[in-house]
């Protein structure tokens, strides 16, 4: 199979990703954290139904993802949609859920299904950003479902990120551009990935438990 890394940047180089392009303004502001209205989350994201071989194109073909702003009006930060998606139950700014989690969740440096990734903000610490990753598609790319990164409060989902790091160590990773759809001009630091075990072990029992017997 042909290498995942090698046709999305040279998908990137067609998308203009040479010029740089870039992002949001920096990043979702120190994400307030706010009560969430269940009714804005707007159902499971299309990725549940794919393979992961369709995000994966030949080289003759644009590299489209699904990836889209379902919710232009959900008014959301980052945090609460995320702690709803995933389960993780922390509170408090984007910056701050990393130094929270290693004291009460299983963290990771590589990503997993159903994880919270915690970025920094572009240059600086004292922004952060919380997306839940939905699948792993290949070592070096997942698709995540976040809200705010675009500082206007929209659910977005189905977004790719990937790795850019040197050492392949997810420490480093560029995201999609979802309205340009082209691969961002920045590089954000990941602090790591939050776990949520509790909420693994109950969906793996709910699967064993309707699975017939005999």
């Amino acid at each position: 199979m042909l290498d995942t890394r090698a046709l999305l940047l040279a998908a990137a180089a067609v998308a203009g990703f040479a010029a740089a392009p870039s992002d949001a303004s920096a990043l979702t502001p120190l994400s307030m954290d706010l009560a969430i209205d269940p009714s804005v989350t707007d159902g499971a994201s299309e990725h549940a139904t794919l393979a992961p071989s369709a995000f994966e194109r030949q080289p003759d073909e644009s590299y489209e993802p699904i990836a889209r702003v379902t919710n232009s009006r959900a008014r959301l930060q980052c945090v609460p949609f995320a702690r709803r998606e995933s389960g993780v139950e922390l509170y408090g700014n984007a910056n701050t859920w990393w130094r929270q989690a290693t004291e009460r969740y299983e963290t990771t440096e590589a990503p997993s299904e159903g994880a919270v990734m915690v970025l920094h903000g572009y240059a600086t610490t004292s922004r952060g950003h919380v997306a839940v990753v939905k699948e792993i598609v290949s070592p070096r790319l997942v698709i995540v479902d976040h809200a705010n990164w675009l500082n206007a409060g929209e659910i977005t989902r189905d977004v790719p990120i990937m790795d850019v790091s040197e050492a392949g160590d997810w420490s480093e990773v560029r995201v999609w551009h979802v309205p340009g759809r082209h691969w961002g001009g920045r590089t954000y630091r990941v602090q790591g990935f939050i776990l949520n075990v509790l909420a693994e072990a109950r969906q793996q029992q709910a699967a064993a438990a309707s699975v017939p017997v005999g």
